[in-house]
């Protein structure tokens, strides 16, 4: 796939808040219960402290943001902020069901402004792969922050390392030819969920956006990708760069499509637990920092 210059955030926002959050959703007892494996060991060994001013990056539905509202406690305060008003809507229906009071949320592109704080903590989980600008969007980040104040950011290691995405993707690629996304009538999400795998690049955007103590710790975790072989292709054919692929090709991905579930069937049994469920590894980086001063 050619690589495609992003001006700004208003073509991912616009398929995150169409497309993107109605996959999400409907896989979300998929994706997001892996996200929360590495959520959950990143908020065990780097946590706000109690009383802490949060803010969380990419919010989502707004689980990552009642999990930082309950650890912060009555005194400290979350707000959640996504590009998507789509995910803002929700986020805010499920806190309010799940009675969570020291939490607020709020639509905003990072990449133009984060409102609120000063923040002593920022929380951003899979919430950062997605700028057109990274470097402008974590200063705005670090300005928003007090001075001294945490960074905390989960994104994805590289694909390789992530085998059912990685795999799903070549399999793709056998059938598919590679897509300019110029070219194409759908909307893409961006630079993607892989631009930050590179420990180099992502220490170099913090760093130029004003951040100190940068640290990076690779986390490993296994993923369930579905609770049977059909369920994990339609997974695949969902979210992540395989989708991706067949989104942008269009009519022509989909006349191939059987043949691509056939590959992936296998792939998926390969894959298969004697329980059934279809699980691979999955990797991420913890990446830590510190605003200057």
């Amino acid at each position: 796939m050619a690589d495609k210059i992003y001006v700004d955030n208003s073509e991912a926002t616009e398929a995150w808040n169409t497309v993107l959050f109605d996959r999400f959703r409907d896989y979300r007892h998929i994706f997001v219960e892996a996200l929360k494996l590495f959520s959950d060991d990143a908020l065990a060994l780097e946590p706000p402290s109690a009383g802490d001013r949060v803010v969380d990056l990419g919010c989502g539905f707004g689980d990552t943001a009642q999990d930082l509202a309950r650890i912060v406690g009555p005194y400290g305060s979350v707000t959640g902020i996504d590009a998507a008003e789509r995910f803002i809507e929700q986020a805010i229906q499920e806190a309010a069901a799940d009675g969570v009071e020291n939490v607020d949320f709020r639509v905003a592109d990072v990449q133009a402004e984060v409102p609120g704080g000063p923040y002593d903590y920022a929380f951003g989980r899979m919430g950062t792969m997605f700028f057109a600008n990274p470097v402008a969007a974590m200063r705005n980040v670090r300005e928003a922050v007090t001075p001294g104040g945490r960074l905390c950011m989960i994104v994805w290691r590289r694909k390789l390392d992530n085998p059912f995405m990685f795999r799903s993707e070549e399999i793709v690629d056998k059938y598919v030819a590679p897509q300019d996304p110029e070219d194409s009538d759908e909307l893409t999400c961006g630079p993607g969920p892989f631009s930050m795998a590179n420990a180099d690049t992502t220490s170099a955007v913090l760093d130029a956006a004003g951040f100190e103590q940068i640290a990076l710790r690779r986390v490993d975790v296994e993923i369930e990708f579905g609770s049977s072989v059909e369920e994990a292709v339609d997974a695949a054919f969902a979210l992540g760069p395989a989708a991706e692929t067949m989104r942008l090709a269009g009519d022509s991905a989909a006349e191939l499509r059987p043949l691509i579930a056939d590959d992936l069937r296998a792939l998926a049994e390969e894959l298969k637990r004697p329980d059934g469920v279809v699980a691979a590894p999955g990797s991420a980086w913890v990446v830590t920092a510190r605003s200057a001063g």
